[in-house]
């Protein structure tokens, strides 16, 4: 392969693990709101989970093709271990952390009948900070990021990952039913 052709595959494995996880956000996102519309629930957790499992691959392609540039120099430790990267240390570490927390949530996913509720739900919540640390990596480390997804579109869609996360958690939270009038007064 010639000089450039990994630092390609990095960046449009990149690039493309991230549109999957916003895409897969935002199935989980209509799935826990219990918005889905005209689109069947079933297709949309398939859906979901489809995504999620392409994220976790191109996630791979990711770190392989950086792993295998020598334009800079990554070895197993800078892909797997918070910090010890020598080339934007704290936007590599946002990476790391964002490959161990889509791991963890996929995993949660896959072993779910092993889990209880409360306990699959704590993990897949981290799926919010997984789309968050991201999309900071995406924007400090990612030079190709910017010029095909400009910044105000990055920070615009993390926002609003944000705020309907913030809505559903408050929704989730209120009271399932008003008090009754009589027992107020």
């Amino acid at each position: 392969m010639d000089d450039q052709t990994w630092w390609y595959v990095a960046r449009a494995g990149g690039i493309v693990a991230w549109l999957l996880l916003l895409a897969c956000t935002i199935c989980g996102l209509l799935l826990a709101t219990h918005r889905t519309g005209a689109l069947n629930a079933a297709w949309v957790l398939g859906l979901h989970r489809y995504l999620g499992a392409l994220a976790i691959a191109f996630t791979g392609i990711h770190v392989i093709a950086i792993v295998a540039d020598d334009f800079v120099s990554f070895g197993p430790a800078e892909v797997l271990v918070p910090m010890t990267a020598n080339w934007h240390p704290l936007a590599v570490t946002c990476g790391v952390l964002g490959m161990y927390l889509l791991v963890a949530v996929e995993l949660s996913s896959i072993f779910r009948q092993h889990l209880s509720p409360r306990a699959w739900r704590a993990i897949h919540l981290l799926s919010y900070a997984l789309f968050g640390i991201t999309s900071i990596h995406a924007l400090t480390a990612g030079t190709e990021a910017r010029d095909l997804l400009p910044d105000n579109v990055v920070i615009a869609a993390g926002a609003s990952v944000v705020f309907v996360a913030a809505l559903l958690l408050v929704w989730r939270s209120a009271p399932r039913r008003r008090p009754d009038e009589r027992s107020v007064a």
